[in-house]
C-alpha cells in the first residue's frame, strides 16, 4: 500500500467500473484496495466521450470521498466536441493537493 493511487490516464471504461463499483480489473482493484484504507485516488481522464455518456460517471466519482481529478480540458472542441484528457503538467501539483485531501482547482482549465 502506498500514499496515493494514481491512475494516469484513466479512461471511460475505468471510471464506469469505479463509479459503479466494478472491480474486475487490476487497476480498479487497486482503487477499491486504496479506498478502504481511506486513501486518496488520483484519476487523471483521458475520453473522447466524457461530455456525453461518461459524464455522469465523473459527476458520480466527484461526489463520492477520496476521488480526486486532474484538472482536464477539451483537447479539440471542434473536432472531437465531447472528448477530455486531463492536464497532465498538473499531475504533480493534483498528487500534492490530494495528498492533503483537497480537490485541486479549477478542474476544468484552458
Amino acid at each position: 500500500m502506498f500514499d496515493l493511487l494514481l491512475i494516469c490516464p484513466c479512461t471511460a471504461t475505468t471510471m464506469a467500473k469505479l463509479a459503479n463499483g466494478i472491480y474486475d480489473t487490476p487497476v480498479a482493484l487497486a482503487a477499491k484496495s486504496h479506498l478502504r484504507a481511506e486513501r486518496p485516488v488520483l484519476l487523471a481522464p483521458s475520453t473522447n466521450d466524457a461530455l456525453s455518456a461518461s459524464a455522469a460517471n465523473i459527476g458520480r466519482l466527484m461526489n463520492l470521498s477520496h476521488y480526486y481529478f486532474v484538472p482536464m480540458f477539451q483537447d479539440d472542441c471542434s473536432a472531437k466536441p465531447r472528448s477530455l484528457t486531463a492536464d497532465f503538467s498538473q499531475v504533480p501539483a493534483a498528487v500534492r493537493s490530494a495528498l492533503m485531501g483537497r480537490q485541486m482547482q479549477p478542474i476544468f482549465c484552458k
